[in-house]
């Protein structure tokens, strides 16, 4: 066995976070004689909060900033005199890693990577705690009665586990190529206190206490072993001053459980019923069936597990029963499929007390040593409160981008607009450079003035916004790492024999674009198609837009009312007081893709106008025309079809059809009739 190790300075990064928060926390609490050094970004999936026990103590310093960047982790190891890390930090949530698995290669690969740098060149380290986990075996065999042991092959499965994997080949070739004394750890899954709800556990936990269904992957037949977040950071605490360099430590429980069986605990702790509160929802694209580890090493030091699988899930509905706006709003992390937080550059905002002026934080841009104020190299980020949400708008003058603005207003999330051109890339950058946002909304375009006729004699102009401007804004927005929230038209389909009129069938959002007949429709065809090569893009495909105030003149309502005749036609259409708001909270949940955005259902002009004479002018009259006498009054073709909206209303399930969201969002607020 090694002699046992003392540490001096240690620096833990990610510690803001589930795990890395309770083994500071503990080192804190039993050794006042080490000082700890957290780094962390502050991503979404942290909280400054976790570090509550630690944050008035002399021996703890928080610095908020990024592992990636190497001055930044040169200069804490230099002036922090840092001789172990810690290394925790990481994205870990294996949902996220399907659809944004570039951002984990950049975070646990490239991060460890930088970290590992900093080490070899300053020279000081004498121990490097790499923080990996069960997911780089890959799956165990169902039947297997011996768990992975250390020296077991790595086979990874989905993207998490394969970048994980990646990194812990980074750790092992310092520690042969430049002898860097490197330890590395392979946990089962955790729980307790402080986890963000992502997870099962806690997100099964808070759905059960707002009496909502616990939404399970598959048939709930995987089987997994969970720890409680206590004896993980004692495991911690033993490797760090047991642990023998160049060597790899399961943290592991031979106790297994099937998925199915950990939600019908928890609905029984909550008093639901099992059967009426558990739905089965579409599985992951790979879901490893069991995981298994032999964790006689670890044990070997003097470890073992502590907290019965009964008492710790007590503990941790307590916690989340006591806590439960610890996280704010985590609406997007409790769906079956979390996609909310995937996107980079979302930060966590830390709502409790102010920190900035206690002795023991540290913010990255101003970092002080002995009482004096050193200056740190390229440091980009402050402890000051962010907000979690800030949104950069063009489009100020339109129709959509003001009324989006109000929204904001409304809803108390700071927002700015742009001042840049779409088609000017250098103002974009700076827009961005100065607002500093988390998304994006385009709001900007040319629809033509006062209708779509324009476009057909200003080609130009309609290029330069509708397809130039907008790819320059997509492609600045990828660079900075940053969701578009595209607002775009489904006026580029056309009834056809596979979408008759009257039909139902509606056109989805990955069916082709068929047509053509205006200039406006193929700019907008064209840059659809060209955007799905980004995926940093949520297009959103509105249909003659229709709002409450039917004074404005880009209402569709307002349109057809003062038509001389109007053509009776079904349509999809978008009532923007119910659906803009959704695509606030579509941001939120960092959906990309296209998306039909309008009401289900279709409604004709005659509907309408039967409607705006029964709640608004009893005496309205008009006429109608066919399609080819309104061919000879105007210059370019109008799109009619019908879209599905099956995606939108199963991703929001509250949106109303057509017809009822316009007596409840247009009419009826409207009304000025007894009707």
């Amino acid at each position: 066995m090694a002699t046992p190790y003392t540490p001096k300075n240690i620096l833990i990064t990610g510690a803001a976070g589930f795990i890395a928060s309770h083994v500071c926390n503990r080192l804190i609490r039993n050794y006042p004689e080490y000082k700890i050094v957290v780094l962390d970004k502050l991503d979404y999936c942290s909280n400054l909060k976790n570090l509550n026990p630690s944050r008035e103590s002399p021996n703890f310093k928080f610095i908020k900033g990024d592992i990636a960047s190497a001055d930044l982790v040169n200069f804490i190891l230099m002036t922090e005199s840092i001789d172990t890390i810690m290394h925790f930090a990481a994205q870990t949530h294996v949902d996220n890693s399907f659809g944004n698995s570039f951002e984990f290669t950049k975070n646990n690969i490239y991060g460890t990577h930088v970290l590992l740098e900093a080490c070899k060149v300053t020279g000081q380290i004498r121990r490097f705690i790499h923080v990996s986990t069960d997911e780089v075996y890959g799956e165990t065999d169902e039947d297997a009665v011996v768990g992975n042991h250390e020296a077991s092959q790595l086979l990874p499965t989905n993207p998490y586990s394969a970048t994980k994997a990646g990194a812990e080949m980074l750790v092992m070739a310092y520690g042969q190529s430049y002898g860097l004394p490197v330890i590395t750890t392979r946990g089962n899954n955790v729980y307790g206190p402080n986890q963000f709800p992502e997870k099962m556990i806690p997100k099964f936990m808070l759905l059960a206490m707002n009496g909502k269904t616990l939404p399970i992957h598959g048939d709930g037949s995987n089987v997994r072993s969970y720890l409680y977040c206590e004896d993980v950071a004692e495991a911690f605490e033993v490797i760090l001053h047991k642990g023998e360099v160049g060597h790899v430590y399961n943290i592991g429980t031979k106790k297994e459980r099937r998925v199915i069986d950990v939600a019908r605990e928890i609905c029984k702790l909550f008093g639901l019923d099992p059967d009426t509160n558990i739905k089965f929802v579409e599985n992951r694209p790979f879901n490893d069936q069991r995981y298994f580890l032999d964790d006689q090493k670890l044990k070997n030091l003097g470890w073992s597990e502590q907290t019965p699988w009964e008492e710790g899930l007590r503990r941790t509905m307590e916690w989340y029963v006591g806590n439960p706006d610890w996280w704010g709003d985590v609406s997007g992390a409790l769906l079956p499929h979390p996609r909310m937080l995937t996107v980079p550059g979302i930060e966590r905002k830390f709502d409790g007390p102010d920190i900035n002026n206690s002795p023991s934080s540290f913010v990255a841009n101003s970092p002080r040593v002995n009482g004096k104020l050193l200056q740190a190299p390229k440091s980009n980020s402050s402890l000051g409160e962010k907000p979690s949400l800030k949104f950069l708008i063009y489009g100020r003058t339109g129709w959509i981008g003001g009324l989006l603005g109000e929204i904001c207003e409304k809803q108390g999330i700071p927002f700015e607009y742009g001042r840049g051109r779409l088609e000017n890339r250098s103002s974009l950058l700076a827009d961005i450079q100065n607002v500093k946002p988390t998304h994006v909304f385009n709001a900007a375009g040319v629809t033509g003035r006062p209708n779509v006729d324009w476009c057909e004699t200003h080609k130009t102009e309609t290029i330069r916004t509708n397809v130039a401007g907008t790819l320059t804004l997509a492609d600045v927005c990828r660079e900075r790492g940053l969701l578009m929230m595209n607002y775009a038209t489904g006026c580029i389909f056309e009834y056809d024999d596979a979408h008759p009129l009257g039909s139902g069938i509606g056109f989805k959002e990955e069916d082709k674009p068929n047509f053509t007949g205006s200039f406006y429709s193929k700019t907008k065809a064209m840059v659809e198609e060209l955007l799905q090569e980004y995926d940093n893009v949520c297009t959103m495909r509105i249909r003659m837009p229709i709002s409450s105030d039917l004074s404005n003149p880009r209402n569709f309502i307002t349109k057809i009312s003062k038509y001389n005749k109007v053509v009776n036609i079904p349509n999809s259409m978008t009532i923007l007081d119910e659906l803009l708001p959704i695509s606030v909270e579509m941001a939120k949940r960092n959906l990309k893709g296209i998306w039909n955005f309008t009401n289900p259902g279709a409604v004709s002009h005659n509907e309408i106008l039967e409607m705006y004479k029964a709640y608004i002018d009893p005496s309205f009259e008009w006429v109608n025309f066919t399609l080819e006498e309104q061919a000879k009054v105007i210059v370019a073709p109008r799109s009619n079809n019908e879209m599905d909206g099956s995606k939108l209303k199963s991703e929001f399930p509250e949106i109303l059809s057509i017809k009822e969201s316009l007596i409840k969002y247009v009419f009826e607020p409207n009304k000025k009739t007894s009707k």
